[in-house]
């Protein structure tokens, strides 16, 4: 078994559209980024990533890259899962939390569950998203920006020897 941690933030801004796990959430503000700057996406993938060794979202996904200008981050989550399977692994779990102040993200939790699960061909059991905020502290409660954090376990599908 190995475990991964994913950590991500971006900035909120006017005139872009806010998703989280792939759920377009009705908001006056949205993140910036080079793809569709899905912070809750991006986090899984840096964790799942990490878990195996194989470096951080940047690396395999680069904002210098005009193929990922504006792509959906599901569809960087899906490349990273075939990665992992790939190297030999499987995702056991996904524990994740996305900080930010407004909107509430409650009613969409189950379909962020659901779309990252699909992503990466796993039940949406395996995937746990939390929303929680930062009591009005730091840029997340001036609402400046959004940050997500996530952790993984994966384990081996191959014998090593």
């Amino acid at each position: 078994m190995r475990i991964g941690f994913g950590y991500d933030v971006h900035p909120l801004v006017v005139g872009r559209k806010l998703l989280l796990g792939g759920v377009e959430i009705p908001f006056g503000k949205g993140l910036a980024g080079h793809s569709d700057a899905d912070v809750l996406s991006h986090a899984v993938a840096d964790a799942l990533l990490g878990s195996v060794g194989l470096g951080d979202i940047g690396q395999h996904f680069p904002d210098s890259d005009e193929r990922f200008a504006g792509v959906s981050s599901l569809l960087l989550l899906k490349q990273v899962g075939q990665l992992l399977k790939q190297k030999g692994y499987a995702i056991g779990n996904i524990d994740s939390t996305v900080v930010m102040e407004r909107p509430k993200l409650a009613p969409h939790i189950a379909q962020m569950q659901r779309n990252m699960a699909d992503s990466l061909a796993i039940a949406s059991s395996r995937v746990s998203v939390k929303a929680t905020t930062s009591e009005r502290m730091s840029f997340v409660g001036r609402e400046e920006g959004v940050a997500a954090y996530a952790s993984v376990l994966v384990t081996s599908i191959v014998s090593r020897s």
